[in-house]
């Protein structure tokens, strides 16, 4: 009688724990890896479909199942240079953007963890406030601020520095500018959750013996906020690959980068079929970094 009563409990426990964690893995499964299979069923449909998302890729002949894979769209894109220069141009926009978030965004973050517990959170809040609103307005703010009369360069004159406009907008800075606006709260925030449990005993210690603060932070804090810098680059590296309104927005018709060039292919030229195809690439060279820090943190922990 105990046995099943136990046995039965241990049931219900597992019951439990498969209910706990049943929503996360139906929720990617049909909002993430459905989408994803649809994605690459399209991209490996012919260019000349046109129902792409009606069209199987099962051929069903003389009680045989023959599976359909076109190559064309991928033979497209290697074949014609300007797709492989818009991807090496968004890891080029993307390493640099990551670049600028973590010098920007390190020393602001530990600028925060170093005040006290109220000061900190009226900071954090005021870093975190303009993101409430609208993205859109917030990128079309940026061309007030760069273009050739906007606030910029309208202080520049007035302080005598330059004695004609700097022409910003529309340049692969104002791009810069505008990624890492966008951006860089994705930095901060697995940083400053790492920057802000760490022991300040450590510090304190470590001074006692002699230790100046600068080698305090290079012995102690840099290497203790190390996954929160991995964490945060990858949250800044991985979606910046595909932005798509900054660059439209601050970087006007001549920038060329991936998440342009699917926007277009899929709205206005309607080849789902080739941007299907794009973005299966893209995914592609983003979980190129995803798999090279898992491996550097398994050498790691071994």
């Amino acid at each position: 009688m105990r046995k099943k009563l136990s046995s039965t409990l241990n049931k219900l426990q597992r019951l439990k724990v498969y209910l706990l964690v049943m929503p996360p893995f139906l929720w990617y499964f049909i909002l993430l890896f459905l989408p994803f299979l649809l994605i690459l069923k399209i991209s490996f449909t012919n260019s000349s479909q046109t129902a792409l998302l009606y069209t199987s890729l099962l051929q069903i002949s003389h009680k045989t199942i023959h599976i359909v894979l076109h190559l064309d769209n991928y033979i497209f894109i290697f074949a014609h240079s300007a797709f492989i220069r818009a991807f090496f141009e968004s890891i080029k926009f993307s390493f640099v953007t990551t670049l600028l978030c973590i010098l920007v965004g390190y020393p602001l973050c530990y600028a925060i963890c170093q005040t006290n517990q109220k000061i900190r959170k009226y900071l954090f809040f005021l870093l975190i406030f303009p993101y409430w609103t609208s993205f859109l307005l917030r990128a079309y703010a940026w061309i007030n601020i760069l273009q050739n009369n906007g606030v910029v360069n309208k202080f520049l004159l007035w302080s005598h520095i330059i004695h004609k406009p700097l022409h910003m907008i529309y340049t692969n800075f104002s791009v810069y500018i505008g990624m890492l606006y966008a951006y860089l709260p994705f930095f901060i925030l697995p940083l400053y959750v790492t920057l802000s449990k760490m022991d300040d005993t450590l510090l304190e210690a470590a001074e006692d013996l002699g230790c100046s603060k600068i080698k305090c932070f290079f012995n102690i804090t840099l290497p203790i906020s190390k996954n929160g810098i991995y964490a945060g680059a990858l949250l800044v590296f991985i979606p910046a690959i595909g932005e798509v309104v900054v660059p439209n927005i601050l970087g006007g018709i001549n920038n060329l980068m991936i998440g342009n060039v699917i926007w277009q292919e899929f709205l206005i030229a309607a080849n789902w079929g080739l941007s299907a195809a794009l973005s299966v690439v893209m995914l592609m060279v983003l979980l190129l970094p995803i798999l090279i820090l898992q491996k550097s943190q398994t050498h790691k922990t071994l």
